[in-house]
């Protein structure tokens, strides 16, 4: 009697969250995946095309010059921005620093800034001309002022814009991280004659790696989601589409083109690259523990 009243106490516990869950977290992906299988003409009217939505994607160049350069900007946050957010926090680590909080607050809060307004600033400073990069450079090193950033080297003015917004962000990780090595094994290696880069490779890199991964992998996953900063930034997709990303390429298809079935199956695609990254992360995260 005493099990069975427990259970029934656990189960009534649970019901509202079990309801929520099931509200708002089940029936949208099963309604998702079963509109993937559409096509939608408005409101109210599909038609069943099976798998047909997903080979249309595949065979859409479009789709892949989204996906490539969503690619490419993920390669720019995991190569570019996460080593100097991690020698920004190496930095901020040295013993004896003073000012460690206000170096910490000011790297930090262009994170705080909202990505609307980090793209209206970038879209005035990687203007030709009058924008303040090309001006800044020119007068440096006699960079040519009409340096089209925003029309011909779309990516790299993402890069930039995104460098200047979550270099801070992600320092503060690695910087939580490089409090927690063991001075005792630092110690103990540069008595053992280690040198600096010996001392990083042996023991603050695998101490900090498992914030590494998940660095790694939430950069990974919010490159891929990537929309609102090249929207506003260039209008849209930019020139010759070299600004598409794949959530923008979702949005055409779903609210300009209204096609919600075939939007429903490219949110399915970037949920299987974002689960495959996250397997490939935890599978070297696993390799580099053993």
């Amino acid at each position: 009697m005493r099990s069975s009243g427990s259970a029934a106490s656990a189960y009534l516990l649970l019901g509202p969250f079990l309801a929520l869950f099931a509200l708002f977290t089940v029936y949208p992906i099963v309604k998702s995946f079963v509109l993937s299988t559409q096509q939608t003409f408005g409101p109210g009217t599909t038609a069943f095309v099976g798998l047909d939505n997903y080979g249309a994607i595949l065979r859409d160049p479009l789709f892949w010059r989204a996906l490539s350069n969503t690619t490419v900007f993920t390669l720019g946050s995991v190569f570019v921005q996460l080593p100097m957010s991690l020698g920004l926090a190496m930095l901020l680590n040295r013993p004896g620093l003073r000012g460690r909080a206000l170096y910490r607050l000011v790297f930090f809060a262009p994170s705080l800034v909202g990505l609307v307004f980090v793209a209206m600033i970038f879209s005035l400073v990687l203007e030709k001309r009058t924008g303040l990069l090309n001006r800044a450079l020119h007068a440096a090193f006699g960079f040519p002022l009409d340096f089209p950033w925003m029309q011909q080297y779309v990516m790299a003015a993402l890069v930039i814009a995104a460098l200047w917004m979550y270099v801070g962000f992600n320092m503060v990780y690695f910087l939580a991280a490089l409090q927690n090595v063991s001075r005792d094994l630092e110690e103990a290696a540069q008595i053992d004659g280690a040198g600096p880069w010996q001392r990083f490779l042996n023991v603050t890199l695998p101490a900090i790696g498992p914030v590494g991964g998940f660095v790694v992998l939430l950069s990974v996953i919010g490159s891929f989601q990537l929309f609102e900063l090249p929207w506003i930034m260039f209008t849209g997709p930019g020139y010759d589409n070299r600004g598409l990303t794949v959530v923008m390429y979702l949005f055409q298809a779903g609210f300009e083109v209204g096609d919600l079935g075939y939007a429903s199956a490219v949110g399915w695609i970037l949920a299987l690259v974002l689960i495959g990254a996250a397997v490939v992360q935890q599978f070297l995260t696993r390799g580099s523990r053993a």
